[in-house]
């Protein structure tokens, strides 16, 4: 109940503070590309319940018709915009939307495509038990999953994210969940925060736990 209350006051204040901001970008998305402002893809939740996520729309309109599900950084479907909206990670944001509305949490584990979840083994369905967040462990420490996918040199996205990326995405999930509280909440955002301003200025990620 802690958590849930956190969220709501968190995610309202937030969305309040930044709505100046929100207006600004939704109306640069649809000047630069037609199309909505919002992309609301379909994600997996909590006990498996589909929902859609709520993001800045930072691709060509139906972009998800025209590739993979997994976005490289010089994937032709990113706009000038998107560009932008993704490196400051901006998309996310737009989610806190879906934090009020209860889909999601400050802090869980990404909620994935169901194409990714039909591959969890038993231990890894204990993901699925908790809200998906905007940001956790895993988070902080792919903060460059574009440009891990776009170097890796393999032609098809999701392949390159389901080899380099998901294993260890996995691991720093179930590790959130064994150990969540609202101790670790409050350091994983303190920690995605620093990562943010670090990783911009040719630092590294700070705070993922190696083991």
């Amino acid at each position: 109940m802690a958590k849930r209350i956190f969220d709501i006051v968190v995610s309202a204040i937030v969305l309040l503070l930044l709505s100046p901001v929100f207006l600004f970008l939704a109306l640069a998305i649809r000047i630069e590309s037609p199309g909505p402002s919002f992309y609301r893809g379909v994600r997996v939740g909590r006990h498996g319940r589909l929902f859609r996520i709520y993001k800045f729309r930072s691709m060509v309109r139906d972009a998800e018709t025209k590739g993979a599900s997994s976005t490289g950084i010089a994937d032709a479907r990113v706009t000038r915009v998107g560009r932008l909206i993704r490196k400051f990670k901006l998309d996310e944001f737009s989610q806190l939307l879906n934090v009020l509305l209860g889909d999601m949490s400050l802090v869980g584990p990404r909620p994935e495509v169901q194409k990714f979840v039909d591959m969890y083994t038993q231990e890894e369905k204990l993901i699925l038990t908790v809200r998906p967040g905007i940001t956790d462990w895993s988070s902080i420490k792919f903060h460059n999953e574009g440009e891990i996918i776009e170097s890796s040199g393999i032609a098809d996205a999701d392949e390159a994210y389901a080899r380099l990326i998901r294993p260890e995405k996995l691991r720093l999930q179930l590790k959130y969940v064994r150990e969540r509280n609202l101790w670790v909440d409050m350091k994983i955002i303190l920690c995605t925060v620093l990562t943010v301003i670090s990783t911009r200025t040719g630092g590294n990620p700070i705070g993922v736990p190696e083991t």
